[in-house]
């Protein structure tokens, strides 16, 4: 395939073929590599340059892989021989904020932490706050409707978006959405390409719903427990008492004891994060300190700044102290919150029986658990699918879901069935082949 006709529409830096960076387009954070590279990326600086990769795709018939950081933890964003990305990791800029609408508008690029320190400046935030906001894109917690630590009581991102720019298959580009706070004029467009993996299209800009920054202090309890079904008990307590935190995690035990190892800090047994905020939010923490500790936990509380990032390290360091032990491949299944201590004890009895590895945390605010995979080479062994096949239909068995945030991409795709069934799969896919005809866009991902 030619890549002329591109390179001439395109400026010289942006049609990028260093086989370096075709390389890396290979992977994303899943663990997952591609057999090949890809053709070719296209660097995205501005939206003229999403349309006219996309109108030379359409064309030709190439298929397309959007990507921003790379920094999926599903395959979403791993490209393959004969594929071109379409990269907007470049598009990161912060075009406009309104005090009185308490909204933004933003280029998909543009990271979560970046994103809020340019807000705070207007006393404004963005609530959806994955582990990995440093490095996480808005675009990509938008095609996986990302979640994180705030969700238990702020939501996901869904939740966060008013209106979206989105470039479609053929090049066409599209509003859906309004930037008002009310409107249902035809169907929820928006909505539907939220968690769409880039499947539908590629999002090149979003309105953001804003709120004002939190006033007060914010509130830490940090408890370790001696097994995890106490941990887990105690955090349903905490829901069952009609207290919603900002944050509530659990970091299971095997999780704890590679994070001691990784930062050198001695820790011991299950951990729960409990963060409270905004008005009340020092009375609250009393709470769920008296109730974690009824529990069995060993509590620490406070409001002093460095204390709380301390406590709060302890789980946004678990990915990356579990990378330091080797592969990872991070699952992402969410239960009813009653069933948090039953999936836990699921993951470890599937984990014994297939002689695996696997270390699971919780955002146990939600119900969201990441049982995490730890192995030697670069491709999980037939053992850890075969764990993980259990581990999933346990989950669906306990009321729950095959993703809470992280998405299908191609590493779900087998177990899609058995959750939504196949009627329901083909009502997708036809939406699917709505939006892009020849099926170009990110073809094999989570449809």
């Amino acid at each position: 395939m030619s890549l002329e006709p591109l390179r001439a529409v395109l400026p010289p830096h942006v049609l990028v073929t260093d086989p370096v960076a075709l390389e890396a387009a290979r992977a994303d954070k899943s663990g997952h590599r591609s057999v090949a590279a890809p053709l070719a990326i296209v660097e995205a600086e501005e939206v003229a340059h999403v349309q006219a990769a996309m109108r030379w795709a359409s064309e030709h018939g190439v298929p397309v892989v959007p990507r921003g950081a790379g920094t999926g933890l599903a395959g979403g964003s791993v490209a393959g021989g004969g594929e071109l990305v379409v990269s907007v990791d470049s598009m990161r800029r912060l075009l406009d904020v309104s005090l009185i609408d308490q909204s933004c508008v933003v280029e998909p690029g543009i990271r979560n932490a970046e994103l809020n320190e340019l807000l705070a400046t207007h006393g404004l935030w963005w609530p959806p706050d994955p582990a990995s906001r440093a490095i996480s894109t808005v675009g990509g917690n938008i095609a996986t409707n990302a979640g994180g630590l705030l969700c238990a009581k702020y939501g996901v991102t869904r939740e966060w978006v008013l209106a979206l720019d989105v470039v479609l298959a053929d090049g066409s580009r599209i509003t859906t959405g309004h930037r008002t706070v009310k409107g249902v004029t035809g169907l929820d467009l928006t909505a539907l390409m939220i968690g769409s993996e880039g499947t539908l299209g590629i999002v090149v800009g979003a309105t953001l719903k804003l709120r004002p920054l939190v006033e007060g202090a914010v509130w830490t309890v940090g408890a370790f427990f001696d097994d995890e079904t106490s941990a887990a008990a105690a955090c349903t307590a905490v829901t069952a008492a009609r207290i919603r935190p900002a944050i509530m995690e659990l970091v299971g035990i095997d999780a704890v004891t590679m994070l001691a190892a990784y930062t050198g800090r001695p820790m011991e047994g299950a951990f729960v994060l409990v963060q409270t905020d905004d008005l009340g939010a020092e009375a609250t923490s009393e709470v769920v300190a008296g109730i974690l500790a009824a529990h069995g936990g060993r509590v620490e509380r406070t409001d002093d700044l460095s204390e709380s990032d301390a406590l709060v390290q302890v789980r946004r360091q678990v990915h990356f102290a579990l990378e330091s032990f080797g592969t990872v491949l991070v699952e992402d299944i969410a239960v009813p919150r009653s069933r948090l201590a039953e999936m836990f004890g699921a993951c470890h009895a599937a984990a014994a029986r297939h002689g695996v590895r696997l270390a699971v945390t919780a955002h146990a605010g939600d119900g969201n658990l990441h049982p995490t995979f730890v192995f030697d080479g670069e491709e999980p062994s037939e053992a850890i699918w075969a764990c993980a096949n259990e581990v999933f239909a346990a989950g669906l068995a306990l009321g729950g879901t095959l993703t809470g945030e992280h998405g299908v991409g191609l590493l779900k795709r087998r177990w899609l069935a058995d959750e939504l069934g196949e009627r329901q799969l083909e009502l997708q896919r036809a939406v699917k082949a709505t939006f892009d005809p020849q099926g170009i866009l990110n073809p094999g991902k989570a449809v």
